[in-house]
């Protein structure tokens, strides 16, 4: 097995583990990558698409309910708030992100950027933590049309590599008044559309660059991340439970400061 692959298998457990933490999987895929010297293509698909397997592991894990949801649209007004929620929060992300996706890929993915957004990223967690407004809402399915718009305009902060998809999200809802557990969930949901349409237009505009090599890579990364993924999902709410989102928010600023040491020295 060549060194290209052994990277590759790290990097998709990398990214399993840490997608649905709010410490940024494309920040420590960035930075993971550029110490260990892994070829990505030119677009940097690999970063994006292997993110897909985590999300399958969501998919796979909530399929009871994701099923009763799906058969409920006939006739179950809960199960079609619950999509309206998801869909309107995706909405906002979706459009940023095809209208600056060259600026993003070519500017912000950066070890420096990713630095920098990990270190403030850290210190919002612990502020925010600090100050929660009292928990109003403690289902999706009651979300109210706004309350879902405005997720998904934090939402839109995530694009910028270090910021965290699911860190963005899961405070802007705690920001809004949802409770932790309810807000970590629907940051799991709310990944499904995001990461399969980012993975869909990576590969769409970068289908060209993808060699036997970068293919090879993208589906040992793809199997990794869909393994850690679900082992981080099924333990994730109950450690929020009990130990809020702080622990997450001191790993940020440790991680960030020590990498901006290393790439300054």
């Amino acid at each position: 097995m060549s060194d290209q692959i052994l990277i590759a298998a790290l990097l998709g457990i990398v990214e399993g583990l840490t997608e649905f933490l709010p410490v940024s999987s494309t920040g420590h895929l960035i930075l993971f990558a550029d110490i260990l010297g892994f070829v990505d293509t030119p677009d940097g698909v690999f970063k994006v698409a292997i993110q897909l397997g985590a999300i399958l592991a969501v998919c796979l894990i909530y399929f009871g309910r994701l099923w009763g949801i799906a058969t409920g649209l006939r006739d179950d007004p809960r199960a079609w708030r619950f999509v309206f929620a998801v869909l309107l929060a995706f909405l906002p992300s979706a459009v940023a992100g095809v209208l600056a996706r060259d600026f993003i890929k070519g500017v912000l993915f950066n070890p420096t950027v990713v630095c920098v957004a990990l270190v403030l990223g850290g210190i919002a967690i612990l502020v925010i933590e600090r100050f929660l407004p009292t928990p109003r809402y403690h289902e999706i399915e009651r979300f109210p049309a706004s309350l879902a718009t405005k997720i998904g305009l934090f939402q839109c902060m995530a694009l910028v590599p270090g910021v965290s998809r699911s860190g963005a999200t899961i405070l802007g809802s705690l920001l809004m008044g949802v409770d932790r557990r309810t807000a970590a969930e629907f940051s799991f949901f709310l990944a499904i559309p995001t990461m399969f349409g980012a993975t869909v237009y990576d590969l769409y505009k970068g289908w060209s660059s993808i060699s036997a090599q970068a293919g090879a890579d993208i589906a040992v990364g793809f199997v990794c991340a869909f393994v850690a993924g679900g082992l981080v999902v099924k333990t994730l709410v109950d450690f929020v439970g009990r130990y809020g989102f702080a622990p997450f928010g001191w790993y940020r600023i440790a991680l960030g400061t020590v990498m901006l040491g290393l790439l300054y020295l």
